[in-house]
């Protein structure tokens, strides 16, 4: 596991005022369209989900990765927190899309506390920021540079601090501590290292195509090599849909999940056209993953996990298969997580599995990540 991941101020100085027992993190994962909550318990037999509880956000709360709308954020988060019954206080979210610089360098082979004085007094020779204070930034020393032993490789994830505060003012707003800011891809990978067994040199890819943006994530040996976000996702879906019937956004996205209705015959061309607005989608995918073939030298490939609203598309996992020449399939973030049964049923789960793969990711964290 990439274990960088906190992009919050200080965060992990939060934990020398918490009360015994306050380790336990929820998740919370705020997407363009929805926020879901996810809550993990550890057992001796392992992980097991304990709730997931999902509710819709109206359109414009959260924008492009940014929390326009932070009073409006802050009370559906008061509302999700009522409904799911989750009693836990401390919360790991995240952030995605253009909102996050994610950056792989190179550099002299450093202690930690000399990287980070060198990265913030050089920042803008690798990151887009002029000023350093107003950016809140984290990395990860991935170890020697496979080309040189005096070098060391890094990855460098940053966000502007009004940004990440924008998430956090809302969590404390009413009433809940945040503790972690993660980045979606990220979560992604947290989640494939618990649910997928893999070698060392094994390389994944990972795809989340949420409402507004698809994160692509290569792993390798269960450490993150590759990221891309990009602001071409579902909705795009949903919006291809309310031109073509004439019909409300709200009613495009009920008919994307549960179809127009009618004979077979209909369905099936519904199912097709699906398809057909999803290609841009999947093109940009094959672009990202083309990118990162011909940047690291085309190494092999083992599968390609697909998560997000979308990844039911009839035809989008065989169709991704065809275009990466890679098997695709949908990513189970429950391969190896049980749930507690007195609160869900294995129905929800099966219903949960394309969607909850970032709640799951963030669910996983613990005190004493970086």
């Amino acid at each position: 596991m990439l274990n960088i991941k906190n992009l919050l101020s200080g965060g992990l100085d939060i934990f020398k005022n918490l009360l015994p027992g306050s380790k336990q993190l929820v998740g919370l994962d705020v997407g363009s369209s929805s926020i879901k909550l996810a809550e993990m318990q550890e057992t001796p037999k392992g992980y097991i989900l304990n709730r997931f509880f999902q509710m819709p956000l109206e359109k414009g709360i959260i924008v492009d990765g940014v929390a326009v709308e932070q009073q409006e954020l802050a009370l559906k988060i008061k509302e999700l927190f009522k409904l799911s019954g989750c009693k836990r206080r401390n919360v790991v979210t995240s952030i995605s899309g253009h909102s996050v610089i994610v950056k792989k360098v190179t550099f002299p082979t450093l202690e930690e506390n000399e990287l980070r004085d060198l990265i913030k007094d050089e920042a803008g020779k690798y990151l887009p920021f002029d000023d350093m204070e107003a950016v809140s930034y984290d990395f990860q020393i991935l170890g020697e540079n496979e080309f040189n032993p005096n070098q060391m490789d890094v990855i460098i994830v940053a966000s502007k601090k009004d940004i990440v505060n924008g998430y956090t003012d809302a969590i404390r707003q009413v009433g809940y501590v945040p503790v972690i800011m993660d980045v979606d891809s990220f979560a992604l990978e947290t989640m494939y290292e618990e649910n997928y067994d893999f070698e060392d040199n094994e390389m994944a890819v990972l795809i989340n195509i949420g409402a507004s943006i698809t994160n692509v994530n290569v792993v390798r040996g269960g450490m993150s090599i590759f990221t891309r976000d990009f602001t071409l996702a579902g909705n795009s879906i949903t919006e291809a849909i309310q031109q073509k019937l004439g019909v409300t956004f709200e009613e495009a996205e009920r008919i994307k999940i549960e179809g127009p209705g009618g004979s077979e015959a209909s369905d099936k061309e519904f199912r097709e056209s699906l398809l057909h607005y999803a290609e841009p989608i999947c093109a940009e995918i094959e672009r990202s993953v083309d990118y990162f073939r011909s940047t690291y030298g085309g190494e092999y490939i083992k599968h390609v996990l697909i998560s997000g609203g979308s990844a039911k598309i009839p035809g989008i996992v065989n169709d991704l298969t065809q275009r990466l020449n890679v098997e695709a399939e949908i990513a189970n973030p429950f391969k190896n997580i049980g749930y507690n049964t007195k609160t869900l049923d294995p129905a929800t789960i099966e219903n949960i599995i394309p969607i909850a793969a970032v709640g799951i990711g963030l669910a996983l964290r613990k005190v004493g990540d970086k």
